[in-house]
């Protein structure tokens, strides 16, 4: 047929095509594919791709399909990924949607990172790890064996835990490879302290010592106090080290030669925590950078400034309970903004500048559970039967882990946090080590450590 005579047809059809109801063009439609050979059906396959398989993120700039895609759920985004590689090329390199993704399942952003996928990445890392968490079974157990008596005061510090026992020893364990690195002869334990050179106890006998790890020997002896020593802390700047008793005070020392500073007065319980610690907020009372002193007793928390002079005042005096009808719980977190602490009635949290509660966080049956650690993201809990996890920006338990019958202590010093920095966010390395560890009645250690990523 000849293309003028090919055109004056095509016309005539398209006039009578376009007339007929959608059943008539369907069955026009019909025909005419039935009457095409491979060449037509070829063509006819290609173009309908063009015109019915419209790819809006090959065809749309990045800028709008990264718009488009912030709107839809991690999930659906990781169907999404499965349709072809552009689509996961681009999906993949959406950063502020992995970003907030991995946001929202509490982990910590670091936005130095320059690398287009690498959030894509952590967050699958991220999603593997808190469904371990929820499906329990993100840790591992293990045990330290060496002590003969019961083993009564521990700490944690970089990788290595401290253990004082009954037995008058003190001991060093690396916690990644269950190895004793250091044991010396002590007095009997009810806390201590470490560091890379020496260790502080404080003791039964009523005294605080400084024994050197390398050889064993006594350095310092502090004696002073007329009841046990149940908490103390240091500071090798300051040359200044605290200890709180169960003759209801706090002791201020000269660290390097054993000298009383000061003796602070005012409680009317055994002390059983003291913290040394700079703050980090400005108010009438201490400026940033500022040596704060806390110590706790069954029923209150008192703050002091370090100072060398006699009459030291303190500062204020935190409580739950104007009756004292409330108690707290012996364990104190103090990170120079806020100071968080565990009652029958729930968790309490304190603004640093102005001494107000800010937040009381209460769950079922709070009376049992006690505070291990606190950050912006997840508290670390425990009771008698369980270790939990809580997401504080919900404040729902999203992990527990059954602990073994553990030997209680009343003044919370046969139990411990490990590794504390994922409380304010996890980021992929810092899940690693010591979860929690606590004394046994057999006079082991149990030890509750992060599993390995699968």
């Amino acid at each position: 047929m000849e293309k003028k005579d090919f055109e004056a047809w095509l016309d005539n059809i398209s006039i009578t095509f376009l007339s007929l109801t959608d059943l008539q063009k369907n069955e026009t439609l019909d025909h005419l594919i039935s009457l095409s050979g491979a060449v037509q059906l070829r063509h006819l396959s290609n173009n309908l791709e063009i015109l019915l398989k419209r790819d809006f993120l090959k065809l749309l700039p990045l800028e709008l399909s990264f718009y488009l895609l912030k709107w839809l759920d991690p999930h659906t985004l990781l169907t999404c990924c499965l349709v072809s590689k552009q689509w996961n090329k681009v999906i993949s390199a959406c950063t502020e949607v992995w970003q907030t993704a991995c946001k929202n399942l509490g982990w910590q952003i670091d936005d130095s990172v320059q690398d287009p996928l690498h959030w894509k990445k952590v967050y699958l890392k991220a999603i593997l790890r808190m469904k371990q968490l929820k499906d329990h079974e993100a840790f591992e157990t293990s045990s330290l064996i060496g002590h003969s008596a019961r083993v009564y005061a521990l700490y944690y510090k970089d990788g290595l835990l401290c253990t004082g026992s009954d037995d008058l020893s003190a001991k060093l364990w690396d916690v990644s490879t269950g190895q004793c690195i250091y044991g010396i002869q002590t007095h009997t334990c009810a806390t201590v302290k470490f560091d890379e050179q020496k260790l502080v106890t404080g003791s039964f006998d009523n005294t605080v010592a400084c024994w050197e790890w390398s050889s064993g020997a006594k350095t310092q002896h502090f004696r002073g106090h007329t009841g046990a020593v149940f908490s103390v802390d240091y500071n090798d700047e300051l040359d200044v080290l605290v200890s709180g008793s169960a003759d209801f005070t706090v002791k201020v020392w000269a660290l390097s030669t054993g000298t009383c500073l000061n003796t602070l007065t005012g409680h009317t319980e055994w002390v059983t925590k003291v913290v040394l610690q700079k703050c980090k907020v400005k108010s009438l009372m201490h400026s940033p950078g500022d040596y704060i002193l806390l110590s706790a007793d069954k029923y209150e928390i008192k703050i002091w400034p370090i100072g060398r002079e006699i009459n030291c005042k303190c500062l204020k005096t935190l409580s739950v309970s104007e009756d004292r009808s409330i108690s707290l719980q012996p364990r104190l977190h103090f990170d120079g903004k806020y100071i968080v602490c565990s009652s029958a009635l729930g968790l309490y949290q304190w603004d640093f500048a102005s001494y107000d509660i800010v937040r009381v966080i209460k769950t079922p049956d709070f009376s049992n559970v006690s505070l291990l650690g606190f950050g912006e993201i997840f508290a670390l809990l425990f009771d008698n039967r369980y270790l939990y996890i809580m997401d504080l920006r919900t404040e729902e338990l999203i992990s527990r882990w059954p602990l073994p019958e553990y030997r209680k202590s009343k003044r919370g010093s046969s139990f411990l946090a490990g590794e504390m920095s994922w409380l304010n966010g996890l980021n992929g390395q810092n899940d690693t080590g010591l979860v929690f560890a606590t004394s046994m009645p057999d006079h082991s250690i149990h030890l509750v450590l992060w599993k390995e990523h699968g």
